[in-house]
């Protein structure tokens, strides 16, 4: 007898409680990127007390692995969760009770969420194995926070290509969005984010006698100026693109000129191709500044993450699952992509995929903030959703009501 959607939101309901726990315990012992030892240990722990055996293709981070005991072919579906934290101070009285134990360690993006609630569709999917045809991959990645991207080296192992992943699906918790919600679009959804790092080289000096200099922070300012005619005049105005310079740096006193200004920035498009244009209007006005002046620069340029495309098919099972367990209300379809950045991309380019944002946004629980933000929360009625949602999509031919 088929899964019904009902069936599946009764199990989040049941398991609640424990995603809660899972996710408060996580919150409280955060680690960064390629550091998640104890991370894997407790998501590979909660595994095995589900009867689900683990593998390790990369040092940290794991995948769960769920043998379907139906007879038929089946389909090997992977559903995705990254476990990484940020290398930031949390903040934030709605979370006094378990709040980071880790000083300059937070899960200040969801990732914390992300776990507990794929723990918990793992949870769900043990209770109807005896239904599912084929195998349900559970990866749990590290390392999504910093290149080169924890979905990049789990890709490049060879190991979901091996198993016969033949589609993926990921979420995200959205503060902009209320619990109980979801917001999805076919096609590009998120942005490919490039790094940049410039350093400009002149001759120091005392700031009395500034012809005797060459002065770098006069070089970073008309730098920061031309850089802004780039995306207005070198890009194609149909096509998204951002151009932000987040730091820049220079000098120590009020009266030296120093040697070196550091500019470091990231770029933001949909199409590798404009983003490599980008680059190179970069630093021909870099070179040309920096010569113009007097004095030299250093310029790189480092690919980030690709950008992330929706299957429009997985898109469509998607919305079709999350139709049946909330309502087409809401599901809410998004008009635009957003500039963020997100390695599920990796994914994308070696298996069809799908991408969602799970609401979790909430004032009565402090759960509005952005993300990276030292007071970013989630509501944690989201895994109300997000668990049926994930374990729906896992389950694939063998649901009803969806």
């Amino acid at each position: 007898m088929p899964v019904s959607i009902k069936d599946l939101q009764d199990k989040a309901e049941e398991y609640h409680a424990w995603m809660i726990k899972v996710r408060r315990h996580l919150h409280r012992n955060p680690e960064v990127s390629f550091q998640e030892n104890d991370t894997t240990e407790f998501v590979i722990g909660k595994l095995k007390e589900l009867g689900i055996p683990a593998e390790r293709p990369l040092k940290t981070g794991c995948v769960g692995i769920i043998e379907g005991k139906a007879k038929g072919i089946g389909r090997v579906i992977a559903l995705r969760a990254d476990i990484d934290a940020l290398a930031m101070q949390e903040e934030g009285s709605h979370k006094k009770d378990f709040i980071s134990q880790r000083p300059g360690v937070a899960h200040c993006c969801g990732h914390d969420a992300h776990t507990a609630n794929l723990l918990g569709a793992a949870k769900i999917l043990m209770d109807y194995i005896d239904k599912i045809e084929g195998k349900i991959l559970l990866v749990f990645q590290p390392g999504e926070e910093n290149l080169p991207g924890g979905g990049r080296l789990m890709c490049e192992t060879g190991f979901l290509q091996d198993a016969g992943v033949e589609a993926i699906f990921g979420l995200h918790t959205s503060p902009v969005h209320a619990p109980g919600t979801i917001a999805v679009k076919s096609g590009p959804l998120m942005a490919r984010p490039d790094e940049f790092e410039i350093e400009l080289i002149g001759q120091g000096g005392h700031a009395a006698g500034p012809h005797l200099t060459v002065d770098p922070i006069v070089m970073a300012g008309d730098v920061i100026g031309r850089f802004q005619s780039i995306i207005s005049r070198s890009v194609d105005p149909t096509e998204p693109a951002v151009l932000t310079i987040g730091k820049v740096q220079a000098g120590s006193t009020y009266n030296v000129i120093p040697e070196k200004a550091l500019m470091l920035g990231t770029v933001r498009t949909f199409d590798r191709q404009t983003a490599m244009m980008i680059r190179d209007r970069m630093e021909q006005i870099v070179k040309g500044v920096a010569e113009g002046a007097g004095g030299s620069y250093k310029f790189a340029f480092n690919e980030g993450y690709p950008a992330v495309i929706n299957d429009e098919a997985l898109t469509m099972q998607l919305k079709k699952a999350a139709y049946g367990l909330i309502g087409e209300d809401a599901v809410l379809e998004m008009e635009k992509p957003i500039m963020a950045g997100e390695d599920f991309a990796f994914y994308q380019e070696h298996f069809p995929g799908a991408f969602f944002f799970l609401g979790s946004g909430s004032n009565d629980t402090g759960s509005t903030w952005s993300w990276h933000h030292p007071k970013y929360n989630v509501d944690e009625r989201c895994f109300l959703t997000g668990a049926p949602l994930m374990a729906a999509l896992g389950l694939g031919n063998v649901l009803t009501g969806a």
